[in-house]
């Protein structure tokens, strides 16, 4: 029987880093275009932050491991997810940009691993914000893109290949132009490596042209956002959509304004992997109550 569905309908948040449970998303067009029918449940995985190429051992001794564990620990899922999205800051950041494309390679290499096949990719400002995205374009494809799956849209949002922290007016008009085709019911999920909201601008983690992206998205009543970029779990509400951050696979990072700087906090040998790893939440719709889980990446 249809329903209305709310954006609270996303169950469960479960994963490394982040996986996303969607239930009773069927989205119809035409003339029940504001009602929903159950469709088949699903949950896809988000992984951000990897960086692969870092070296830091007194931050991550197992920097070169830590991925691969990541890879080993999705594919013991029980249930194979429909697809994985990898948040941005896939490689760690340097001037040379033949090591980049090496990087971006080792870490393709290591990913294709994933017994999932579907993956989805989008930049960092570590992977993009020194070309402006090229070496990612020329092996992953294109920084924004949108798909469908089973119901829900799926919008990704570049706001990391221009090194001022903009989306950019193209962007925007892309944007618009993507969303004025979609009822105002439509879910949507949107994906960023930075936030779209200030969270704490001192600290990059902020997008100058954010708040004309949410003011886009903010006619569509059941818009969820996930990101990555700040290395830890929080959750942020702009009116009523929903942004939810993503932990980091290679070093944690304080809370917003709990330190002079944004410094990776150093590697606890008596917690290895502390701050990295399963975070579950289980949403229950009608309170809107967040039940949270938190996992290691590696048991002890």
């Amino acid at each position: 029987m249809a329903r209305t569905i709310n954006r609270r309908d996303f169950l469960k948040l479960a994963g490394l880093g982040g996986a996303v449970f969607a239930s009773g998303l069927g989205y119809r067009t035409g003339a029940a275009a504001r009602t929903y029918s159950a469709a088949q449940d699903f949950y896809f995985v988000q992984l951000s932050d990897s960086h692969w190429g870092f070296s830091g051992p007194e931050i991550n001794p197992d920097a070169d491991g830590t991925l691969r564990k990541a890879v080993a620990a999705v594919n013991a899922l029980k249930e194979r997810p429909d697809f994985i999205v990898f948040t941005g800051d896939l490689t760690h950041s340097t001037d040379d940009p033949v090591e980049r494309r090496k990087r971006m390679r080792e870490f393709r290499e290591i990913v294709s691993g994933l017994k999932v096949k579907d993956l989805k990719f989008m930049p960092g400002e570590h992977d993009a914000s020194l070309d402006h995205g090229k070496a990612f374009r020329e092996l992953f494809g294109d920084t924004h893109y949108t798909f469908d799956h089973k119901g829900i849209h799926f919008i990704a949002l570049d706001n990391v290949s221009d090194a001022a922290a903009l989306i950019g007016d193209e962007q925007l008009a892309w944007l618009r132009s993507d969303l004025d085709r979609l009822d105002k019911e439509a879910p949507i999920v949107v994906f960023t490596h930075r936030p779209l909201f200030d969270l704490y601008p001192q600290w990059d983690w902020a997008t100058r042209d954010g708040a004309k992206a949410i003011e886009l998205l903010m006619p569509y009543r059941n818009v969820t956002v996930f990101y990555g970029h700040i290395h830890q779990e929080h959750r942020h509400m702009t009116g009523h959509i929903a942004h939810h951050a993503a932990r980091s696979l290679i070093f944690p990072l304080p809370a917003p304004g709990s330190a002079p700087k944004r410094m990776p906090i150093p590697w606890d040998a008596a917690q290895p992997y502390k701050g990295l790893g399963f975070r579950e939440v289980d949403a229950e719709v009608k309170s809107a109550r967040y039940e949270v889980t938190e996992w290691p990446v590696q048991k002890a």
